[in-house]
């Protein structure tokens, strides 16, 4: 089944494009959901039923745990946390959107051009796993990076995780499951604090635009400069 997986992984390359050119929130989770439920596919398509039969029980919980959990349980949590908050969109990103495929198409290209010339390969693994799992890496960490609202570079977060989890996958089934399991919880966690400073961060400030956090503290020094200032001239 080693095309269906090389459909897989060019299916996960176009939805990296699609989320860094994308500005509407809801259009983004589902495109991670999209992204979780093919992971879930991916170990079942590189498992070689024909000579190996039943997949082991380590390749069924990668496979379940990207589907049911990846595909499902958190892009519920972050379509959850994004009614709450009150975003639809990414209006100011620190990148601009066009701006945002060139660059990550150009990191595409230069991961895929040295796996080429350097990269090795397991015998009976896809050839596009490595590149597609660097530029899914990239992606997620440009996201997290070129993006203000917090809901956004969770989604960017998730994406970097995947990127961790199809490198994993596409080396080794084993060293797939390990990788999984142990970013897994990390990954839990993140959501579920994000999603409650988000809904607190909208309800005081009415936004949830990362980049404010930085002018808050800025003006608390403001202030505490101010009131040092007086009480120097009293």
């Amino acid at each position: 089944m080693t095309h269906i997986s090389e459909i897989i992984l060019a299916v996960l390359l176009l939805i990296d494009l699609a989320l860094v050119a994308s500005s509407r929130m809801l259009h983004c989770i589902h495109l991670a959901a999209l992204h979780g439920l093919l992971i879930g596919l991916f170990p079942l398509a590189m498992w070689d039923f024909q000579h190996n039969g039943i997949p082991t029980l380590g390749v069924l919980l990668v496979a379940l745990i990207g589907g049911v959990i990846k595909g499902a349980l958190l892009p519920r949590l972050l379509r959850h946390a994004m009614d709450h908050a009150k975003v639809r969109r990414e209006l100011e990103p620190l990148v601009g959107y066009a701006g945002s495929l060139a660059i990550v198409l150009a990191l595409s290209a230069l991961a895929f051009y040295l796996w080429i010339r350097t990269g090795v390969a397991p015998a009976g693994t896809p050839v596009l796993a490595a590149p597609v799992a660097f530029t899914t890496m990239i992606s997620g960490l440009f996201i997290v990076m070129a993006r203000k609202k917090a809901l956004t570079q969770v989604v960017g977060f998730l994406i970097f995780e995947n990127g961790i989890t199809v490198f994993g996958l596409g080396m080794a089934v084993e060293c797939g499951l390990l990788v999984e399991l142990g970013i897994l919880l990390d990954v839990l966690v993140l959501v579920f604090v994000m999603g409650i400073a988000m809904f607190h961060i909208s309800r005081e400030f009415s936004h949830i635009d990362a980049n404010e956090l930085t002018h808050l503290n800025e003006l608390d020094e403001d202030e505490a400069d101010d009131s040092g200032e007086s009480e120097v001239k009293a």
